[in-house]
């Protein structure tokens, strides 16, 4: 099965609920033919939230994640869910705060590429903290020095944009794809690209928020050495909870 779902978490980044009617509910999973929860991927959480029934019935959805064949997105509910019938209709609603942490956490994982200026190695993200690797050759990176300019952009409110430009368009154009471990699919006609105006562009899929200063106040709680050539640089919410 290989289903077109309307991810309507890229129409509108903020929607916290959303309409659907289910399409196939196995050992997978559930899939609908709408959603506004954001598939695990590209170091971003998987949404986590609750499906809503006709009868007033609602049941946890734990994890949602992107099937690697197919690309449909299945939504993993709490153990034991009954499974829902073809054709029911739902509503499928975020656990919003936990989602906007993590977008704000994402945009601040991309000002974080920006200010330092090393390939990227690695990364992870949740609600809480970040860290990216990068490959600096050995060379330290000054904590105080990052956290400032990272102020500095947080508190400029720049804003965000969607881009997109074809695979070949962006193979033309290396110095943006940062991440060295993971290529983007260039192969595609059309790859989406996140901008923070005048500071950074990249390829991603993830979700962001509109303007740098929703990240709220992060610092730096450790840089650590990752081998030879990697530091690794994590990072985390002074007040988790702002905005």
């Amino acid at each position: 099965m290989n289903t077109r779902i309307l991810e309507r978490f890229y129409d509108d980044v903020n929607l916290r609920e959303c309409a659907a009617t289910v399409l196939q509910h196995d050992e997978r999973g559930l899939m609908t033919d709408a959603t506004v929860f954001y598939p695990n991927g590209g170091g971003q959480p998987g949404d986590i939230g609750q499906v809503l029934l006709e009868d007033g019935r609602h049941i946890a959805i734990v994890n949602t994640r992107r099937d690697r064949e197919s690309r449909e997105i299945l939504h993993q509910l709490e153990p034991d869910s009954p499974r829902l019938p073809k054709g029911s209709k739902v509503r499928l609603q975020l656990d919003w705060p936990r989602r906007y942490r993590n977008m704000r956490m994402h945009t601040c994982m991309h000002l974080l590429s920006a200010v330092v200026k090393a390939g990227v190695t690695g990364g992870d993200l949740n609600d809480q903290r970040g860290r990216l690797d990068f490959d600096t050759g050995g060379e330290p990176l000054d904590r105080n020095e990052i956290e400032a300019q990272l102020r500095q952009l947080i508190e400029a409110d720049l804003p965000i944009h969607i881009r997109s430009m074809s695979g070949t368009e962006l193979a033309a154009r290396p110095e943006l794809i940062k991440t060295m471990a993971v290529q983007p699919p260039l192969h595609l006609p059309e790859i989406r690209l996140i901008e923070i105006e005048n500071t950074d562009l990249q390829p991603c899929g993830g979700t962001h928020v509109t303007h740098t200063a929703e990240i709220g106040a992060v610092q730096i709680t450790k840089i650590t050495n990752k081998g030879a050539h990697n530091r690794r640089v994590t990072l985390a919410f002074v007040d988790p909870e702002q905005a």
